[in-house]
């Protein structure tokens, strides 16, 4: 690998030691690093995953397998995937000598597999935005864990390459919005592997309990008025009538709670969207801080609504198969009935997080995965098996 200036003032960035710090003890570096070690650790494990991802879809598709998925040049799209690759590679290089410079090891014990995500180049492209996302997500969550302003502002590096890495993506989708949002949402590591455990092939030691994977098993287009549905090992032997929908989007203070069954796409998003069941209908708190994790029966999935496409989006690429109305839809005044409802379960008080993501089960079983179709507006991802 070829090491630039920039990528070596990386590693000096994320290299606390580097620096003479005197009035700091040893004990207290120690302490300082084991408290950043676990963070550190699992964001290089998601680089490797999302490294691990690129370089097996560039390996598998050709120049026709794009072509066939509506890119009116097929290096466009190559050409930004091999970018996004050597970028998650080397964030992976960066934070592992990081860790090792505090004496610790990184996890490099875990293979992925993403047979589901990998069928054609327009599954693989709508997985990569949720692949990018996650990133965003799990980086913004865990700058609340890290205690080291040095270190703070190297994952924040990171986090907005990530987070160009999503714009690219939302335009090569041809439905999406470059830039969906002012805000972005942000997801505890154990909401982070709820998504990312399914691409995790056999045993992997991460040290967090895993939130139960969540899957959206709507067959068609997915937009305004459409009633989602999902499957869940969490929800074997249950009563699901008396669980919540929640949809957590950017910008709100609080997710926009749903019963189970009436779980309605209102008409004014637009974006990714983070989807949680509850066991009850009280809004979760749009910070990973306060966030009640107790009450999280399964999720995130992790949704996008395209609403908004934008012109850009057709210069790269051919809209081969229209947004198409949900198998499942309801009328106006139902998903009227529904808001209402929804509206005044809002209102109530945000709670206050007790903590508790240790008594989430660490079981991430999911069986459905990506759609096949181009124009897949939501994605749970799932167990590749």
């Amino acid at each position: 690998m070829h090491f630039t200036s920039a990528f070596l003032a990386l590693t000096a960035a994320v290299l606390p030691f580097v620096s003479a710090a005197p009035a700091i003890t040893t004990a207290a570096r120690a302490k300082r690093a084991d408290s950043d070690l676990l963070v550190f650790k699992f964001a290089d494990l998601l680089e490797q995953l999302e490294s691990a991802f690129y370089e097996q879809a560039l390996g598998k598709f050709k120049d026709a397998d794009f072509v066939a998925a509506g890119f009116t040049n097929p290096t466009i799209p190559i050409e930004q995937f091999l970018a996004i690759q050597k970028d998650e590679a080397t964030h992976s290089v960066v934070l592992q000598a990081a860790l090792k410079s505090f004496g610790a090891q990184p996890i490099t014990n875990c293979k992925f597999k993403f047979d589901s995500a990998l069928t054609d180049v327009a599954t693989m492209a709508a997985t990569a935005r949720v692949v990018e996302n996650v990133g965003v997500t799990a980086y913004l969550g865990g700058a609340t864990l890290l205690t080291d302003p040095v270190l703070l502002t190297a994952a924040g590096s990171i986090l907005t390459v990530e987070a160009r890495h999503s714009t690219i993506l939302n335009v090569l989708s041809s439905t999406g919005t470059a830039v969906p949002s002012p805000f972005d949402f942000a997801f505890t590591p154990s909401e982070v592997l709820a998504l990312a455990g399914g691409f995790i092939d056999g045993p992997c030691e991460t040290g967090i309990p895993a939130n139960v994977a969540l899957a959206v098993t709507n067959t068609g287009g997915i937009g305004p008025g459409t009633k989602l549905t999902f499957d869940s090992t969490a929800f074997a032997g249950k009563d699901t009538s008396t669980f919540f929908c929640q949809m957590l989007v950017g910008g709100l203070g609080t997710a926009l709670p749903f019963p189970f069954n009436e779980c309605v796409v209102p008409s004014d998003l637009n974006g990714p969207v983070a989807i949680f069941i509850t066991s009850d209908g009280q809004p979760l708190v749009n910070n990973v801080r306060d966030r009640d994790t107790v009450k999280q029966v399964a999720g995130p999935a992790l949704a996008f609504i395209d609403t908004a496409p934008q012109s850009i989006g057709s210069l790269a690429r051919t809209n081969l198969n229209a947004p198409v109305v949900s198998t499942t839809t309801i009328t106006p005044e139902q998903a009227s009935t529904i808001l209402s409802s929804a509206s005044s379960t809002a209102s109530a008080p945000a709670p206050t997080s007790t903590g508790g993501a240790a008594a989430l089960s660490a079981t991430a079983n999911q069986t459905t995965g990506p759609s096949k179709d181009a124009a897949i507006n939501v994605l749970g991802w799932s167990n590749t098996a």
